[in-house]
């Protein structure tokens, strides 16, 4: 009895160090990467938002123009996702 408690033991000890190691190999570099990429975003925006604060334009606001159907076909599962049923004025979405 006595010999299967040190062995269930060993064996718990043995996947607890299996967990890490996997943990350390793949798990902790793709968070890192996406803190990383969230870090980036987060810059973007900071500095779009003081340009515009200071009043310089948008760098990008003319190209931006091309993304206006893309936006407005992605603004029916946004609104649906967000629990609103209508959304936006007559003709402009649902």
């Amino acid at each position: 009895m006595r010999g299967a408690a040190v062995t269930a033991d060993r064996l718990r000890a043995a996947w607890r160090s299996l967990e890490r190691a996997h943990e350390a190999v793949f798990v902790a570099p793709l968070r890192r990467a996406g803190a990383r990429e969230a870090r980036r975003q987060a810059d973007v925006l900071r500095t779009l938002v003081l340009l515009e604060s200071l009043g310089v334009d948008n760098p990008v606001g003319y190209e931006v123009l091309d993304l206006v159907p893309y936006l407005v076909a992605d603004l029916h599962a946004w609104h649906v996702r967000t629990g609103r049923e209508r959304y936006g004025d007559v003709g402009v979405c649902c």
